[in-house]
């Protein structure tokens, strides 16, 4: 299966408590719910898009408890509840003792040999949603595929930032569009390490 990371982020690239106030209030973050401002029908339908390729969520321990309280609790017609509830769940966690949110499978170890073995089996895509923490241990390791952000017109100035680590990579862009409220939706694959090269000066204009 290929994976596939979608991550909402500031202008600045901060990840931390995209839906609310109290979402993630780690670190003394008190700026949380900057993107719901700009959710609008446009998002909803490509995020929806997104989903149907999705043979299994990736998630993090605290993702994972926090879609496991609420996600049983949303009712139709939510566009994305039946699906979330049914796909395979797979959490990667060394702490995480109960996972009651079936069908749940928990991945215990180093990430390189637990997510690449689920990356080697059959499947389209397993997606990580949220859990900024594992989508940036993910990116440093090399196991992504893809990458799909929608970037929020806002400058936060604080917060867990999504790429902090030692990630070497090129991306291509293969999708991008905005939406009416000013969300920036860029899809990305990834394409080896980062290219880097000198400038070598403008050549002169001929005319």
């Amino acid at each position: 299966m290929r994976i596939a990371i979608t991550q909402f982020v500031t202008l600045d690239g901060v990840s931390q408590g995209p839906g609310s106030a109290d979402e993630d209030p780690s670190g003394g973050f008190v700026r949380g719910g900057w993107f719901v401002p700009y959710l609008d029908e446009a998002f909803v339908r490509q995020a929806s898009d997104w989903l149907d390729l999705a043979d299994g969520l990736l998630l993090g321990r605290r993702t994972y408890e926090a879609f496991a309280r609420d996600w049983p609790e949303i009712a139709e017609p939510d566009p994305f509840t039946g699906r979330m509830n049914a796909l395979p769940k797979y959490v990667v966690s060394d702490t995480l003792g109960e996972a009651g949110w079936n069908p749940t499978t928990v991945l215990r170890g180093d990430i390189t040999e637990t997510v690449g073995a689920l990356k080697a089996g059959p499947g389209r895509e397993v997606q990580v949603h949220g859990s900024a923490r594992l989508a940036a241990s993910l990116l440093d390791a090399g196991l992504v595929d893809t990458l799909r952000l929608a970037v929020a017109p806002v400058v936060i100035g604080q917060g867990r930032r999504l790429i902090t680590g030692d990630a070497d990579l090129g991306l291509r862009l293969i999708g991008q569009r905005t939406t009416p409220s000013g969300l920036v939706i860029l899809e990305y694959e990834v394409a080896g390490r980062a290219p880097l090269a000198d400038y070598p000066g403008v050549e002169p204009l001929t005319r």
